[in-house]
């Protein structure tokens, strides 16, 4: 097992736990548990599989309630968190209840939202148990909902107190699930390591075989990035938003298609392709690295065209609404060279447009 902390400061630093079989040891979840109450949320997938491992971690004095929600980031949205408040209030749950966050990263969003809102705040505990949520949306406190014209533009930062990453679980997972955490990983090389990038490349096919070494290596830093990151900007006033690389238009492509048509991690590849090839016509990277991602999300069978029904002008309009629009201008995470991103407002409409009809 290896241990992360993301240290924020004023009592609140929180670990991460990275190792196998951790869903056997209750010495991992209960220390991070304060009162009697805990309300596991999690999802029809993951229930069958997990649920029961995780109620035989707690002891026989909790007061246990489960909310199972329906599967799919187009069940996050408000309507879809009332469940969880339904089961807060009929179980009669305290400020001292604990949420459990058992699933991907729509399950861990509307936990911690719910979490962030309960009793003006509760604490919460994340279980990722999709490579994407353990490598992004489990770390940070960034929880939400999506709203029909914006993802995620509704939500609250409220940090867990712990999130323990069992890689085991990666055994479970769908394969396309799996490329689109990859997705997530392959952004860190790009915003912030160049060396992690080539690593990327080299290991990529391990990753796929779920090699368990690899596999966690990967895990260990992409967290620890995301970690550092957190705790330099945890509300994200300058350098976290680097975190964004591609996801401007991702968001994009994901409220055109309709939330969980294409999976969040497939957007971001397209989207991370789009802002690099915009680097490259901003003159800050070389032409040759657009297509040596491209390759790299091949073999990752994630997607590195945008949809055929969806037009430049969409694109736009959607961007528009983006929450990383300030003051009616459009700021974007771009990238100065490999391993080093910006967050600037000089991209001019043309090129972007440009941009989006290069990856067609």
């Amino acid at each position: 097992m290896q241990k992360l902390t993301v240290e924020l400061g004023d009592q609140r630093d929180y670990p991460i736990y990275i190792g196998s079989d951790l869903l056997s040891d209750a010495s991992y979840l209960i220390p991070h548990i304060q009162g009697r109450q805990v309300c596991i949320v999690t999802n029809t997938t993951i229930a069958p599989l997990y649920l029961n491992r995780v109620k035989a971690l707690l002891s026989n004095s909790h007061q246990i309630d489960v909310v199972i929600l329906p599967d799919g980031e187009q069940y996050k949205q408000l309507d879809t968190i009332s469940q969880i408040y339904d089961c807060l209030l009929e179980g009669r749950h305290n400020r001292t209840t604990t949420l459990i966050a058992l699933g991907g990263g729509v399950v861990g969003d509307m936990a911690g939202f719910a979490a962030a809102t309960y009793q003006r705040g509760v604490n919460f505990i994340q279980i990722p148990t999709t490579l994407l949520a353990q490598v992004d949306s489990s770390v940070g406190g960034k929880t939400g909902v999506n709203h029909p014209l914006g993802k995620n533009m509704i939500g609250a930062f409220h940090q867990p107190q712990a999130v323990i990453i069992d890689i085991d679980v990666l055994q479970t997972l769908p394969d396309r699930e799996l490329s689109a955490g990859i997705a997530e990983i392959i952004k860190y090389g790009l915003i912030s390591d160049s060396q992690f990038y080539s690593w990327l490349e080299s290991n990529i096919c391990l990753i796929m075989s779920l090699d368990a070494g690899v596999v966690s290596a990967a895990i260990l830093k992409s967290c620890q990035s995301k970690a550092d990151v957190v705790s330099a900007d945890e509300k994200e006033s300058g350098l976290r938003a680097t975190l964004n690389f591609g996801h401007t238009f991702a968001h994009a492509i994901e409220a055109a298609q309709g939330y969980g048509r294409w999976l969040h991690g497939e957007a971001v590849a397209t989207g991370m392709l789009i802002a690099l090839d915009l680097s490259v016509r901003m003159g800050w990277v070389n032409g040759e690295e657009v297509s040596r991602l491209r390759y790299l999300l091949e073999k990752a069978n994630l997607p590195v065209t945008v949809p055929e029904n969806m037009t430049e002008r969409q694109f736009l309009d959607i961007m528009a609404v983006d929450k990383k629009v300030l003051n009616g201008r459009l700021r974007l995470v771009l990238l100065k060279s490999i391993g080093c991103a910006i967050v600037t407002e000089e991209a001019p409409q043309e090129k972007v447009t440009e941009s989006i009809l290069a990856c067609r």
